[in-house]
């Protein structure tokens, strides 16, 4: 079956960096569009990067130019660097498989959540 695992999440000072990793199996990983979700306390899930298997990448207003989204297809592993943290960035960060793009549209395999925790 389809599984997504999430790591690297943690705490952090607001200024610094953390990566994330999304090990997947159980699909064909290098065909499939990978995206990253997030979810703060009180909010709606919402949409933060996604890379294409075809190459390019998409992100949300509001962490282009601090956020940075890749994959190793020979790994089947998704990535987000996320550099310049705000505590607005505090929020579970979920791996999302076959994000459809343009609109984003979250595809329907998820991770379990990482939590990042941006302190001021």
């Amino acid at each position: 079956q389809v599984q997504l695992v999430e790591s690297g999440g943690g705490l952090v000072q607001a200024g610094g960096s953390l990566r994330l990793s999304c090990a997947t199996s159980g699909l064909t990983f290098s065909f499939r569009n990978m995206g990253w979700f997030r979810q703060a306390p009180g909010k709606e899930r919402e949409f933060v990067a996604a890379i294409p298997w075809s190459g390019g990448t998409v992100y949300a207003d509001s962490v282009k130019g601090r956020f940075s989204i890749s994959r190793d297809n020979a790994k089947n592993t998704v990535y987000l660097q996320m550099n310049s943290l705000k505590p607005e960035d505090t929020a579970v960060y979920y791996c999302n498989a076959g994000t459809k793009i343009a609109p984003v549209v979250a595809g329907v395999y998820w991770g379990q959540g990482t939590q990042v925790t941006v302190s001021s």
